[in-house]
């Protein structure tokens, strides 16, 4: 590959700006859908991008105590990261536009960063609302980090590799084993769900309770770049469990293999705002509670029902 190529996919498609505008995208549909189900008319379809682009007119502006480093790095890191860990996901074809044996644990790894940075920006901020929006964000992600971990992980034990490439062309080559992944299926949800910090695990950004959480303190560019890491990480993580769970559309072809994407990635985004809209707000104990009483031994039973039958399949 060419140096203008890697670069065109890096920044134009399936880069950055592909997943600048499938964020917006994916925010437009997951408002309007959300307002649909509680019997409300929602936002009109530019909403997302005119809310981007008043958040970039806007003044930037530092706490006076705020770490201002910190403060102005954290932004860039997360969307950073989160743009990174998308090009090892395989999207219309079993192969990932970059892909290695382990580029599994480099894309929970990179998508780890987000909510740390989140964390830090909080920390940095020097603020009472953002401390508290901080410190409940790094204990959400103590509870669902591990259920996603072994989720994502079981699927990989079954197809005896580590590779996101390779496990879309093994369960392309035998589909019908990806039914032996529906619990883990349900266990991603939920954690991804906690990752992006939506209902009803949206404690860190309370804002009837702590105006903005961790971003209480952050406005102008720096606020839109966070806001665009949010609409870029839920891009990816529908993906990210479309390529995993509904492993079906890679052999179709360029077009209709993009197509096929595109239909799983906004399955995934309908069940996440249907979760959104029937649950109510969790305590953050009430969260862990649920993470490690219910959801993490879900996770595991996946994991060591998914390492039985790798025994079988080699028997």
């Amino acid at each position: 590959m060419s140096i203008a190529a890697a670069l065109f996919d890096m920044l134009v498609f399936p880069g950055f700006l592909f997943l600048g505008v499938a964020g917006l995208v994916f925010e437009f549909i997951d408002r309007k859908l959300y307002a649909r189900l509680q019997n409300r008319k929602g936002p009109p379809w530019f909403q997302p991008l005119a809310d981007f682009i008043k958040l970039i007119a806007k003044e930037d502006m530092i706490p006076e105590d705020a770490n201002p480093l910190m403060f102005k790095l954290m932004p860039l890191v997360a969307v950073t990261a989160v743009i990174t860990s998308f090009l090892y996901i395989p999207l219309w074809s079993p192969q990932a536009l970059f892909s290695f044996n382990g580029d599994l644990i480099v894309v929970i790894y990179l998508l780890t960063i987000p909510t740390v940075t989140f964390f830090l920006a909080g920390w940095f901020s020097v603020s009472l609302y953002s401390a508290i929006g901080a410190v409940r964000t790094m204990t959400q992600l103590f509870a669902y980090e591990v259920p996603l971990f072994m989720a994502i992980l079981a699927p990989a034990i079954l197809a005896n590799t580590w590779s996101l490439s390779e496990m879309a062309a093994f369960y392309s080559r035998h589909p019908e084993y990806a039914a032996c992944n529906m619990l883990g299926f349900l266990v991603s949800l939920i954690a991804l769900q906690g990752k992006l910090e939506r209902v009803p695990f949206d404690i860190p950004e309370a804002e009837t309770e702590i105006v903005g959480g961790t971003f209480t303190e952050y406005a102008g560019r720096f606020l839109a770049f966070f806001r665009m890491t949010v609409d870029i990480e839920t891009v990816v993580g529908c993906s990210l469990v479309a390529a995993v769970f509904i492993p079906f559309g890679f052999d179709s072809g360029p077009a209709l293999g993009f197509l096929f994407y595109l239909v799983k990635t906004l399955f995934v985004l309908v069940l996440l705002a249907i979760m959104r809209t029937i649950l109510a707000r969790l305590r953050i104990e009430q969260m862990v509670d649920f993470c490690w009483k219910y959801v993490a031994p879900a996770a595991l039973l996946q994991l060591l029902f998914n390492l039985i039958m790798s025994g079988v399949l080699e028997l």
